[in-house]
């Protein structure tokens, strides 16, 4: 083609395939790059999470953010046409992650709205208080498709900043960041899932994402298991300076949720000492949650999902009022919870993602109607 050239980041050697960097290996349609921060309030008033993603294959670049204020959600959406640059100018609208230094320090902003100056809007440093940490190799398949491969890496830190939102500044100092990255292939809408999705239907799936950070010490858990029980992934690692990565075995996490539902509001997970062989148990306490399905653009939304083209220079603001029922989708969705965590006499804070659809034996669910007694 006449206009195809070269991009700014074909001039590093970061090539893995005889491709541009302006293309992706796969002409899976799917194909997706990005990453999602959370910044967690010690006091559970607030919950901050925004992403920022890449969908070569679409054509589409789009980023979201959100604040959990009381039974509000406030947030802002922004999508546009994928750019040559995208890959090294981290910006959709008013929002932006700025890359300071690689693995160290970012700087997140949210423009102001000039027609709405009690909006949202903020101007953030991220910094890494530990080193990044890989996750498990996740995939999935359906049937004979594979349908998700991501390669992932966590990470926690520290912030500080301002935040502005319904006439009021608040400070960050204090606040815990975690973040992830993953890239790969992953479900975005609009696809038709033909037999192989008729036949292979999901009986149940449960899912617990948690990073933690304590002032000496960063804690990753992941348990991902089927409707039987079955464990699909599996991850508990500790890491501290000075120290080799400690993996502390099989997670098994005993959740209380609030009748009715399956909102969990306490935790404890038991892990084990691989060095004494002693159980050690990370308590939960849950401060704030934030269903990702809302504001976030992930699935089962049904106003915005990630990676679906809404034309160019695309934004979009807006509240919920997560009190109302009418505001989640039908369907079950994955929840971030704002937590403080206690482990061996330290607290710390983090997340704990969690998400239990269907029918899980080890719980006790029968299907997609069942919940906590």
């Amino acid at each position: 083609m006449a206009d195809d050239r070269p991009v700014a980041l074909d001039e590093y050697p970061v090539h893995q395939v005889p491709l541009s960097m302006k293309h992706v290996a796969t002409g899976d349609r799917n194909a997706y790059d990005r990453c999602i921060f959370h910044l967690v309030d010690p006091t559970g008033e607030f919950l901050l999470i925004l992403g920022l993603g890449v969908y070569p294959n679409l054509g589409v670049i789009d980023a979201y953010a959100t604040l959990r204020v009381g039974d509000t959600l406030h947030a802002v959406r922004a999508s546009d046409a994928l750019r040559d640059d995208a890959r090294m100018e981290l910006a959709v609208g008013p929002l932006r992650i700025h890359v300071e230094r690689p693995l160290k320090d970012f700087v997140l902003t949210c423009a102001a709205d000039p027609a709405d100056p009690d909006g949202l809007s903020y101007e953030i440093n991220w910094s890494a208080a530990f080193p990044a940490l890989w996750e498990p190799h996740h995939t999935q398949r359906r049937g004979g498709r594979l349908t998700l491969e991501g390669r992932r890496f966590v990470q926690a830190g520290r912030c500080d900043g301002r935040l502005r939102v319904g006439g009021r500044e608040v400070s960050l100092d204090g606040w815990t960041g975690t973040r992830d990255r993953s890239w790969g292939v992953r479900p975005v809408p609009g696809e038709e899932g033909g037999r192989l999705a008729e036949e292979n239907r999901t009986e149940g799936f449960h899912w617990i994402w948690s990073p933690v950070r304590f002032d000496d010490r960063f804690l990753m858990v992941i348990v991902q298991e089927d409707a039987d029980g079955y464990r699909t992934l599996n991850d508990a690692t500790l890491v501290r300076d000075g120290h080799p990565d400690l993996q502390l075995g099989w997670p098994q996490a005993d959740i209380t949720y609030r009748t009715g539902t399956r909102h969990p509001e306490s935790a404890v997970v038991h892990l084990t000492d691989p060095l004494s062989r002693k159980p050690v148990e990370l308590g939960v306490e849950i401060l704030a949650s934030s269903p990702l399905a809302v504001g976030a653009g992930y699935p089962p939304a049904d106003d915005w999902q990630h990676g679906t083209w809404r034309g160019r220079d695309w934004t979009d603001r807006r509240s919920y009022d997560l009190s109302d029922p009418a505001a989640h989708p039908l369907a079950y969705g994955v929840i971030d919870h704002a937590a403080r965590f206690t482990l061996d006499g330290r607290v710390g804070h983090g997340i704990f993602e969690h998400g239990s659809f269907g029918r899980h034996d080890p719980s006790g669910f029968t299907g997609y109607d069942s919940v906590a007694p």
